[in-house]
């Protein structure tokens, strides 16, 4: 009887892993001239007929991956239960039809990797999963990513210069990106000098499909204004322009290497001003801070956490947990109006288990976090428990702005004094009005110079005409005491 029970185990457990559900991948032989070394991600979804290209975190779907070395082309990268999986394993998933599609990631520069430039991909296929387990799948990737073209007119430029700093940290070539947005009257002036705005985006844009949009930053102080739209995208995310252990030097490059680069192709007056939202907002804040005599104002809007005592509502320095509460509440991440949980922590740090750089947590750890004595990453969230990893909160403690700012505004405000303006939203969906109250506490302990200002909506529904007319009245009273002083 206890032999027959113990068969009867053993049958069940290797019975399970022997009939998995299994994709079997592979490229075409066109496609790469070397063997291909690196990540393959699996993206199903019931939904989004190109699941490759959902946004990660905030599209909950099937999500796997496998990492190979030296896969030659047509030989098959297969999934089964063994592959990194989000949020089961392949064969316990939902059973259903899906739309499925493979990318080979060859990890070329761009972030999103649905989207990177060179990757490999498979057109989506419609399959059924039913529990035949024994039935397999075949995919093949024959599309290769193509880059996006940013439309040049006569007054949208593309700016590419090689950085030297990024090129050296990286030991290979890099390259600081952005979009000129000349005045119409540029041409017509050809001695005139003008004002530039720096317009950052937040994270997941590309600057060369929205460039040129954003028309209110088209004049400041009465004035036409050379607009410059920054690339902020990386290998890991969004760069923020800050000098970063795992991203490199992207502040030096930009002031170091493209700011000159700029002065001598266009014609600027040497007024730098900087304007961006969500994670381009808290670049702005942080170039401000750390450049203060390079730029002459900074106008941010719904950065990201500007004090991480709260950090995705949790704070970092005294939580043990990202994913729940000291009660054992599952916490949220996403929200709608601030208040009613969308997305909770867990599930967004573990489909980034698997989307393993790239995405928005990712990106943070990327800016913020850095190395141990060992070469390994540090990063702040332990998966798949969600505790909070001590060891990386020194080096994050760097990087957050109401420490910077409280514990060096004696020697900053005279460079920073009414330079800063910073305005979100009431309800917020990422929680970022909590730690920008948090700062504004702290600044006005100080009698801080700084403003901050608050309005009724969420991260995506703020920009009405009137948040963007007083965010320009503040870049309007920058610029006007940036040409009082340089008279």
């Amino acid at each position: 009887m206890k032999k027959s029970f113990l068969f009867s185990i053993l049958f069940l457990v290797f019975g399970f892993h022997s009939n998995a559900q299994v994709f079997e991948v592979s490229y075409a032989s066109d496609l790469l001239k070397e063997d291909f070394s690196g990540n393959v991600i699996l993206y199903l979804s019931k939904e989004n007929k190109a699941p490759k290209n959902i946004f990660v975190g905030l599209e909950l779907t099937p999500l796997y991956r496998v990492t190979v070395n030296n896969v030659k082309a047509n030989e098959t990268v297969t999934f089964n239960d063994t592959s990194i999986s989000y949020p089961v394993e392949l064969s316990n998933i939902e059973r259903g039809t899906y739309y499925v599609q493979a990318v080979f990631d060859l990890n070329l520069g761009d972030a999103t990797i649905g989207k990177s430039t060179g990757n490999l991909y498979s057109e989506p296929i419609r399959v059924d999963l039913t529990k035949d387990f024994d039935k397999t799948f075949a995919i093949k990737a024959t599309k290769v990513i193509e880059p996006i073209e940013l439309k040049e007119t006569k007054f949208l430029k593309d700016i590419s210069i090689k950085s030297k700093l990024l090129s050296a940290f990286h030991k290979k070539d890099m390259f600081v990106n952005a979009a000129v947005k000349l005045p119409k009257e540029y041409y017509e002036q050809p001695d005139k000098k003008y004002p530039v705005i720096f317009s950052i985006f937040g994270f997941g844009a590309n600057y060369k499909l929205h460039s040129g949009y954003s028309t209110f930053l088209e004049e400041v102080g009465g004035e036409p204004s050379i607009v410059v739209y920054l690339d902020g995208n990386c290998f890991e995310g969004h760069s923020t322009y800050a000098n970063s252990d795992v991203n490199g030097p992207w502040g030096d490059a930009l002031v170091k290497e493209l700011i000159p680069a700029l002065n001598e192709t266009y014609r600027t007056n040497s007024a730098f001003l900087l304007h961006g939202h969500s994670s381009g907002g808290w670049t702005s804040l942080w170039l401000q801070v750390k450049y203060p005599k390079t730029f002459a104002g900074a106008w941010s809007s719904s950065p990201d956490q500007v004090d991480f005592r709260n950090y995705q509502n949790k704070n970092i320095y005294e939580a043990t947990n990202m994913f729940y509460d000291e009660s054992g509440t599952l916490l949220a991440d996403v929200t709608i109006a601030g208040r009613f949980p969308v997305i909770s922590a867990k599930d967004f740090y573990r489909t980034e288990n698997v989307i393993y750089r790239g995405s928005q947590l990712r990106s943070f750890d990327a800016v913020f976090g850095g190395y141990d004595k060992n070469g390994e990453r540090v990063r702040l969230t332990n998966i798949p428990s969600g505790d909070i990893n001590k060891d990386a909160l020194p080096l994050w403690k760097r990087y957050d702005l109401s420490i910077l700012l409280r514990e060096n505004w004696s020697t900053l405000k005279d460079d920073l004094s009414n330079k800063i303006r910073i305005s979100i939203g009431t309800s917020d969906n990422f929680h970022l009005h909590h730690a920008v109250q948090l700062l504004e506490e702290e600044m006005k302990k100080l009698d801080a110079s700084i403003v901050f200002e608050y309005y009724p909506g969420d991260h995506f529904t703020i920009f009405t005409d009137e948040y963007k007319k007083e965010g320009m009245a503040f870049l309007d009273q920058c610029y006007e005491d940036w040409k009082s002083k340089n008279k």
